[in-house]
């Protein structure tokens, strides 16, 4: 992981340069190593964190340190308003946008279906699906000023619906996988392209919450490379689908980074 680390450092795209980007959940996880990217590529990088207040100041002072732009803005994105707050802060302080990453989520337990009630339905639909509509509404007047992206982070429980008492979750990424491609028509006049990448299973703090050793071993069996990713593995598709020189007639698509564990 050091040395794809370091190749993700090294690697320069240059229309990436000098654009702002906000990504939500990048405090850890994927969403930590998108921001390394994103200001690798000289970008205004916007992070933000709700729970997670040290690892989020420990990553914009190294980013800092480094020679790196960024905004560190705290809100709970579950909860009306805030989601759009976090947006105009972040777009306000650099003076633009250019880029919106909705990579915060969670599972929030694994629940079977007959033990969900309705209050932690709207708390799992809320974080993980209406959060993506509203920063993505938010977001719209500061991207069509001059055209930008958005890429949304779904999974492959969208696809296979997801593991044991993870059925609300995969339904809400089901919601972000879609709305996904009805975003990329919609935003097409507005020189907006949204696209989405869809993780397998990438060693995140995500599965040490939710996955013991044993659930993780025969997710792990099922994935014909034979490891588990890391979030550097998921990196370089959302530098791709961030960069119009690589990916700039590309809407509307879902990248599956899973080892192979799904071949749609």
């Amino acid at each position: 992981m050091a040395n794809l680390a370091q190749l993700l450092q090294s690697i320069k795209i240059p229309d990436l340069a000098g654009k702002a980007v906000l990504i939500t959940g990048a405090s850890t996880g994927i969403g930590a190593a998108l921001a390394r990217a994103f200001a690798a590529q000289h970008m205004k990088v916007g992070i933000h964190y709700n729970a997670s207040r040290g690892p989020a100041e420990a990553l914009a002072d190294e980013i800092r340190a480094a020679g790196g732009t960024v905004h560190l803005v705290h809100g709970d994105i579950s909860r009306e308003g805030e989601t759009e707050r976090v947006v105009e802060e972040t777009a306000r302080t650099f003076g633009h946008l250019d880029g919106l990453v909705n990579n915060a989520g969670g599972m929030l337990g694994r629940k079977p279906t007959a033990e969900y009630t309705d209050e932690h339905y709207m708390k799992v639909m809320d974080l993980n699906a209406r959060s993506v509509l509203a920063a993505t509404r938010a977001a719209h007047p500061w991207l069509r000023k001059q055209g930008g992206f958005i890429i949304n982070t779904t999974s492959i429980a969208a696809r296979n619906g997801g593991g044991n008492g993870a059925v609300l979750y995969a339904a809400s990424k089901g919601f972000v996988s879609t709305i996904t491609r009805g975003h990329a028509k919609e935003f097409v006049p507005d020189r907006i392209r949204v696209n989405a990448v869809a993780p397998g299973v990438i060693a995140t703090p995500f599965h040490e919450r939710y996955t013991n050793d044993e659930q993780m071993e025969l997710q792990r069996k099922t994935i014909p490379m034979g490891f588990v990713g890391t979030p550097e593995d998921c990196v370089g598709a959302y530098l791709f689908l961030a960069s119009p020189a690589l990916s700039g007639y590309i809407t509307g698509q879902i990248i599956e980074v899973n080892g192979g564990q799904l071949m749609p």
